[in-house]
């Protein structure tokens, strides 16, 4: 099927963002020596390891938040179809995730501002500059 103006080509989502993080200098030497005999392929690979290893350490954890706190765990969308329908039917969105939020690139400030009373992020927001400043008061 051919991509027209009424079905466009989807912008590609990243599938990580980049951090920094300081370490001590004998941290990053224990992280150089196991790298150098092989249990990890690159500094990257241990802290991800590292990561990972401390998120399934916490699993159980984890699961209780997210249900106790209604969150939407990993990749949210936000369609101008979704914001209309909401706005139509009188409703207000609180949304939270765990995860990444994507708000559509044809969402006006002004329809974010009518239809999300709250967005708690923890991760990222990919969003127009001008919805972000929109709804800079009600990003938590």
């Amino acid at each position: 099927m051919a991509h027209t103006a009424d079905h466009p080509t989807p912008a590609k989502t990243p599938e990580s963002e980049k951090i920094t993080i300081n370490l001590g200098f004998v941290d990053l030497g224990q992280i150089e020596l196991l790298v150098q005999e092989g249990f990890y392929s690159n500094r990257s690979d241990f802290i991800r390891t590292a990561i990972r290893n401390q998120i399934e350490r916490h699993a159980d954890t984890l699961r209780q938040i997210v249900i106790r706190k209604s969150v939407d765990l990993g990749l949210r969308h936000i369609t101008r179809d979704e914001l209309m329908t909401a706005q139509a039917a009188g409703q207000m969105l609180d949304i939270r995730v765990l995860g990444l939020v994507v708000i559509a690139p044809d969402v006006t400030p002004d329809l974010a501002r009518a239809t999300i009373s709250a967005l708690s992020i923890l991760g990222t927001l990919h969003a127009p500059a001008a919805v972000k400043a929109a709804l800079a008061d009600r990003i938590t």
